[in-house]
């Protein structure tokens, strides 16, 4: 059991207070290789009100100093068009953000953020960087910005005009992390922060994302929001087995009814074990769990 609350909990409830912003800004800066201050939050998609979309996926919305855009977006289950919705998110955040009659000097700079726990395309890798370049179709050289451009623009290329994306496979990481990015993608994988992980922002995540920060209300819904995700990949995963073994033995639906069931029957008792280690009171840890307190007593 994680002494930490995952990364998409965080993020709808925790990361969008001011004073909580080391954390996002020490993500962002590990993975962008450069400085980010978050200026402000923005308004985004977050916050879905449909069933499905409230756990499966969360998304934040924010400007740094420089004025450049960061849509950060974590999915928990598959969706097979999802790239188009990158591409969609991004081209919404270019019209949104200019002014009417203003110049396309104006246009903003966009960073598409998205942490995915499913296997989206096919590829080796666990990090992925997307940025458009112009290549000469004879020659094969790469169209440069000119001189005034890059002194007007400040930049030095022209993918630095155009909306980039970063995709984090953070289910494919299985490896020991060596660098500060595989740190944090080591947390967005497991929800365990190692004593040893030194990545910008891990220290502030240690500090202000403990379990044990949170109030007993606060407690009961993660664990709720826990359980639903379970409940939500369950169902996928169920709807896709049926359809694959369509016609097979009937009672195997049972089977799997009752195998969930002792799955979070289980993780009620491992919350229960950790919170009773932490000295919560009996009552406190009923009504948060779910056991009875003669339960909690025998554990």
């Amino acid at each position: 059991m994680s002494n930490y609350i995952r990364f998409d909990w965080a993020m709808k409830r925790l990361l969008r207070n001011k004073a909580n912003f080391a954390v996002l800004e020490g993500f962002l800066t590990t993975l962008l290789r450069d400085r980010i201050k978050i200026q402000k939050l923005l308004e985004s998609e977050s916050n879905q009100e449909e069933e499905f979309d409230k756990y499966n996926r969360v998304d934040l919305l924010a400007e740094d100093s420089k004025g450049t855009l960061l849509l950060i977006e974590i999915q928990n289950n598959n969706e097979y068009a999802y790239f188009q919705r990158m591409l969609f998110g991004t081209s919404k955040l270019v019209t949104e953000y200019i002014n009417r009659g203003e110049g396309y000097d104006k246009v903003r700079k966009v960073y598409s953020i998205n942490i995915v726990y499913f296997s989206l395309g096919h590829g080796k890798d666990i990090v992925y960087h997307g940025k458009t370049e112009f290549r000469g179709i004879h020659q094969n050289d790469i169209l440069e910005l000119s001189p005034f451009q890059r002194q007007t623009f400040k930049v030095d290329t022209v993918s630095q005009l155009y909306p980039e994306y970063y995709i984090l496979k953070v289910n494919d990481f299985n490896q020991v992390a060596q660098t500060p990015l595989e740190e944090w993608i080591y947390y967005l994988n497991t929800g365990e922060i190692p004593d040893q992980a030194q990545a910008p922002g891990l220290n502030a995540a240690r500090e202000r994302l403990k379990l044990d920060r949170m109030s007993k209300d606060e407690l009961k819904a993660y664990y709720r929001h826990l359980d639903n995700i379970v409940i939500l990949r369950d169902n996928i995963n169920t709807e896709r087995a049926e359809g694959r073994a369509e016609g097979r033995a009937e009672g195997r639906a049972e089977g799997r009814a009752e195998g969930l069931e002792a799955g979070r029957q289980e993780e009620r008792r491992q919350n229960a074990i950790r919170m009773k280690a932490k000295g919560f009171p009996t009552q406190d840890i009923a009504d948060i769990t779910g056991l009875s307190p003669e339960e909690i007593d025998r554990l």
